[in-house]
Order: structure tokens, then sequence, then C-alpha cells
């Protein structure tokens, strides 16, 4: 019998494992150390891994009631912006799948130059049009601004898995008497509900860290989200580290909760995304 030639992971995969871990894992393990310290122990001289840990940031964090309001006001810009951009996105995606010649080329240009836009540049206009529409310091105006911003991006990310769903599937749904919308609800979107799943996790999780829109949309100090909530540990007394870390660690939990629950499918799907 021949002997497997396979072999574990070499030294440059393992190099590769080690800068990626300092690079990503350290600064994680930083915040984290950080926000058991109390704010002396930050500014100390003395070794950053010696010290008496404490909760009281945590505790701190846990028992004001913006963590909750804003963790709340977080969920729904992020849901809202997520189903809004799906509804948009789907069926853009699979129109330009499915239409060829100049007018496809036209409208991927102009999305590749959307998503290229700086999300700064659209704050004014989109300020004044809400200002016009009464859709300042409203959920609604945060999630529509953010759902354009996102739109192009979810296009771009669904259309080649709506080109890799095979002709002859919708030719045999259209001989079976099936309707355009029976075909794309019963045949298309189920064979390409890895690539929907996908960029909906990904716009989620881009519209939870929503930051720019909601400062600037929501007049209210007490509707910000939780990355407002985060800027207003830093003020012009000073910046309370632990307590920054303590959130930060905190808004970070259900975002990894959602990570692992969906890793595969990321995987899966950005891979076959690549590919197609």
């Amino acid at each position: 019998m021949a002997k497997s030639t396979r072999t574990g992971p070499g030294p440059v995969i393992w190099t590769l494992r080690a800068v990626l871990f300092l690079l990503y894992g350290v600064p994680i393990l930083w915040i984290i150390l950080t926000s058991l310290k109390n704010p002396s122990d930050v500014i100390s001289s003395q070794a950053s891994l010696l010290f008496k840990p404490t909760l009281t940031a945590y505790t701190e964090a846990l028992g004001s009631g913006g963590l909750v309001s804003a963790g709340i006001q977080s969920l729904t810009i992020a849901a809202g912006t997520t189903i809004v951009t799906l509804l948009v996105a789907i069926p853009a995606a699979y129109g330009l799948a499915r239409v060829g010649g100049r007018i496809t080329t036209v409208a991927l240009g102009l999305l590749i130059v959307l998503q290229m836009t700086p999300q700064t540049a659209t704050v004014i206009p989109l300020f004044q049009i809400f200002g016009s529409w009464g859709m300042l310091d409203q959920r609604l105006g945060v999630i529509m601004a953010d759902s354009a911003l996102l739109i192009p991006f979810a296009v771009l990310l669904l259309r080649p898995f709506f080109r890799a769903v095979p002709d002859a599937l919708e030719e045999a749904g259209a001989i079976d008497g099936a309707r355009p919308w029976r075909i794309f609800t019963s045949i298309v979107l189920p064979v390409a509900r890895n690539g929907v799943a996908t960029t909906g996790t990904l716009v989620f999780l881009l519209s939870w860290g929503e930051f720019l829109y909601a400062i600037n949309f929501l007049l209210s100090p007490g509707s910000y989200p939780l990355s407002a909530l985060l800027a207003q540990q830093v003020s012009a007394f000073g910046i309370n580290w632990p307590g920054l870390m303590a959130l930060a660690v905190l808004t970070s939990i259900p975002i990894l909760i959602l990570f692992i629950f969906t890793y595969r499918l990321l995987r899966e799907g950005l891979t076959l995304g690549a590919v197609k």
C-alpha cells in the first residue's frame, strides 16, 4: 500500500498563524485585561500584567440603563438594515445575473462607484433630505441611510450566487407551468440560500457597528446605539479606559455569538462566492 503523502501544516503556515495571533489576539487580550483594571492601574508605571483584577467597570456598565437601550437601538438598526438591504439587493442581483449586455456592465460599474463613495460624503445631503422628510431623530432614517450604503455591496456579493444557479432549473419550472415569481421563490432562492444568508450576516455585522449616521441623524443622545455609547467614554476630562474596554467587550459578545453560529455558513458562502 502506498503511504499517504499528506503532512501537517508547514513552518510557513505556523509562522502566518503566529503573526495573525500577534496582530489580532494580543490586542483583544489587552482590551480584556484593561477592562479588569482600576483606572489607576492603567496609567501605572508597573507591569501591565501585574494588577489586582476587578469587575467594577463591568458592574458600572451593566448597572447603567444606557447599555440596554443602546443595545436595543443597535439591534433594531442592524436588523432593519439587513431586512431592507436584502429586499432590494436580492431582486437586483438576480436581475443583473440573468440580464446581459451593456446595461449590466453599466449597472455593475455604477455599483462599484457607489461602493467606493466615502460615507462622510453622504452625511450632509442625507441630513438635508431626512430633515425635509421629517425623519431626523428616528431609527428609520438611520436604517434607510445604512441600507443605501450597503445595498451596492450586497448586490455585488449576491450576483455570483445567482449566476451559479443553472438555467435548466428555471426552464424545468417554466415547463411545469410555474410562474416567474414561483420559479424565483421556490427554485432560485433555495439554491442560492447560502449566498443570501452570508450576505445577510455580513450586512448585519457591518450595520451593528453603525456610528457616523447615528450621531448625525439621531439628535437625542439617549437614542444613540452602542458604538456612540463607546465614544461617550472619551470626554474633555479624560478617558475612562476600564469603562471603555468593558463596554467594548460587552458590545462584542452578541457579534461573537452570531459569528460562532454562522462561521461555517460564512466560510462556505464566501468560498463559493469567490470561485463562482
